[in-house]
């Protein structure tokens, strides 16, 4: 059986979110199959969505995006990052091949790292990246014009289009991409617990319980200001350190995620991948703050107005927790045909071909001869 290298990006959990059902169906149908996962996502969130034995490996080869809080980037910082992370890229892609090649790797699959596709490239192995975005078209967006940029970007570019590319629904356009393959929504469906949930916060049965979940960057809200709602409750990070009747922490229930999301009145979040989809799938309730020039957002919003009751609220309601009249708008609204996770078997069937069947490596390849020399 194969040896599958899997890099998941920890900018946030959506990256997880999207490859974690995927890995999943992927085992079921391989059941062999050897799994390596290199993340710094924490564990047991890895462990949680993946439900196949793997191999960790607790490191990153790229990181996205600095950021200051959930929904606000670090742009000088992000530029010294990428500055720093190809100084020398070649020799970085270097160490990578004899990396793979130590472990004993057959393909690679990243959501959505590029570093291992460059490497996968030079050390002839197939590889395929998936994501609702890519890094390059990112990098463009927020550096593009500036004069150091260019060989970094092409750096960047090279190593995704050495690969095969999932577009994953929704997402950002990628016309700079010469094989992309458009697969649908991806999510996980969580078991609705509505009752349960309701015992274990008090709620009654007029109450509504608001999940407040703004994804993996860290970002506190000034709760202990907020009004007293009635009828209202909410579920927090443990971080924030709730005091309140009228909160509870999110681990202290001890679900996973989906479960929570599915058994919640309305999530409040900020656009992401991971949050909107599986909002979306499981039938739940959007409340989301834009976040500052990020170019995905308005793919991801456009697609939630159609598959989920949604609305924004700016940042000062959300900072003062004034939000109580949207939620009731958003709530009485009618609620939409949910989507279909059809991504996760479209990708997972990709993979399949992709590990078992030589011939579509070598077509995976044709056209790149500079960046895959050795597959020709």
């Amino acid at each position: 059986m194969p040896h599958l290298f899997v890099d998941i990006s920890a900018h946030g959990f959506g990256h997880l979110a999207q490859a974690a059902p995927v890995l999943n169906r992927l085992v079921e149908q391989l059941p062999a199959l050897q799994l390596t996962v290199r993340s710094v996502l924490p564990l047991d969130r890895l462990s949680q969505r993946i439900h196949a034995p793997f191999t960790h490996i607790a490191a990153a080869s790229d990181f996205g995006y600095v950021m200051h809080d959930a929904v606000t980037l670090d742009l000088p910082a992000t530029a010294a990052a990428y500055r720093a992370a190809h100084a020398d890229f070649p020799a970085r892609v270097a160490a990578e091949v004899r990396r793979l090649t130590s472990l004993g790797i057959d393909a690679v699959f990243t959501d959505v790292a590029y570093l291992p596709l460059a490497a996968a490239a030079q050390a002839g192995l197939p590889a395929l990246s998936m994501c609702s975005l890519n890094w390059a078209d990112l990098f463009q967006h927020y550096f593009g014009k500036e004069r150091w940029a260019a060989p970094v970007h092409a750096e960047i570019l090279a190593a995704y289009r050495s690969a095969p590319f999932l577009h994953v629904t929704p997402g950002i356009p990628m016309p700079n991409f010469a094989q992309v393959i458009k697969i649908g929504p991806i999510g996980t469906m969580g078991i609705e617990r509505r009752s349960a949930l309701r015992e274990k916060v008090g709620a009654g049965k007029a109450a509504r319980v608001v999940m407040i979940a703004l994804g993996g960057i860290p970002m506190r809200l000034p709760i202990e200001h907020w009004p007293v709602q009635e009828n209202i409750l909410y579920l927090v990070p443990a971080a924030w350190q709730p005091t309140r009747t009228d909160f509870h922490s999110i681990e202290s229930i001890g679900w996973p995620f989906v479960d929570l999301l599915r058994s919640v009145d309305a999530v409040v979040t900020k656009p992401g991948y991971g949050t909107f989809a599986e909002a979306a799938g499981n039938g739940t309730a959007v409340l989301y703050q834009r976040r500052e020039d990020w170019p995905e957002q308005d793919y991801l919003i456009d697609w939630l107005q159609t598959h989920a009751r949604c609305a924004e609220i700016s940042a000062d309601k959300l900072a003062s927790g004034n939000f109580a009249d949207t939620l009731d708008t958003v709530l009485a609204a009618a609620v939409p045909p949910a989507p279909t996770f059809t991504g996760i078997e479209g990708a997972a069937s990709y993979l399949l071909k992709f590990l078992t069947a030589p011939g579509l490596q070598v077509e995976a390849c044709r056209g790149y001869a500079d960046a895959c020399p050795a597959r020709q």
